[in-house]
């Protein structure tokens, strides 16, 4: 489970101010919202990369707001991509449970179980160098997994890749998460990827989070009406002012 409760955040002369939502455990959450909305700036704070000025953020029931990264025990997929491309696939796959202590006999089976799960059995002596953009995410999310994480966060996740990998990445996605159970927080702008994703649907314009019905079929703009996207108090809803 994800909770922020009044969440202050400074990135420069931007602020976020007074945050609360819930994501319940084994949930797939999108949050949509326009580019410089404040969606990268929530989803770092709650992976322990932005400080936070006030309010608390919660992880499966624990208190993590000032936790490390290495504490909080998520999995993040950035948007930018975190591969090492001087290294195969495979030793991409094995970083973090080489640094987690891991054996080795645990780690290569780790990795065969991700390169099945993710379709990259193939890919796993090759480097990222010339990979797909597709191939290259399913490596990303794989790095993400490898520790088995509680949470999942992505970040914009298939922005640059064309629809039919987009498509194919959908369906991949929500097969992780259903085999696994794994939390997820999704941010994007695309409303396709929502209504294909997202469980628990939530939008930020103007500064206020609403949740979504299912189905809508629309992106809300930050002059939509209650009609198109009405704010709750539910524990899966949010409601976010930001300055």
């Amino acid at each position: 489970m994800i909770s922020v409760k009044n969440l202050c955040v400074q990135v420069g002369e931007f602020r976020l101010k007074d945050v609360s939502f819930e994501v319940p455990g084994g949930h797939y959450a999108v949050l949509m919202g326009k580019t410089g909305s404040g969606k990268t700036t929530i989803l770092e704070t709650i992976c322990g990369l932005k400080k936070v000025q006030s309010g608390t953020v919660s992880l499966n029931g624990r208190h993590m707001t000032h936790a490390s990264p290495a504490e909080r025990e998520i999995g993040y997929v950035p948007q930018e991509g975190v591969l090492f491309h001087t290294m195969t696939v495979r030793d991409n796959l094995s970083f973090a449970l080489e640094v987690r202590k891991w054996s080795q006999r645990d780690i290569n089976l780790r990795v065969d179980e991700l390169g099945e799960l993710l379709g990259i059995s193939s890919l796993l002596d090759r480097t990222p160098f010339g990979l797909s953009g597709g191939e290259t995410q399913r490596v990303s999310l794989g790095r993400a997994l490898a520790a088995k994480p509680s949470i999942l966060c992505l970040d914009e996740p298939l922005s640059a890749l064309d629809e039919d990998t987009r498509g194919d990445m959908c369906k991949l996605l929500s097969e992780v998460q259903r085999m696994t159970g794994v939390t997820t927080l999704h941010i994007t702008h695309n409303a396709s990827e929502s209504e294909r994703l997202g469980d628990i649907k939530l939008i930020i314009a103007e500064g206020v989070v609403r949740s979504l019905p299912q189905k809508t079929g629309e992106f809300p703009g930050e002059n939509s009406t209650d009609s198109q996207a009405t704010e709750t108090k539910t524990d899966t809803s949010a409601k976010m002012k930001a300055q």
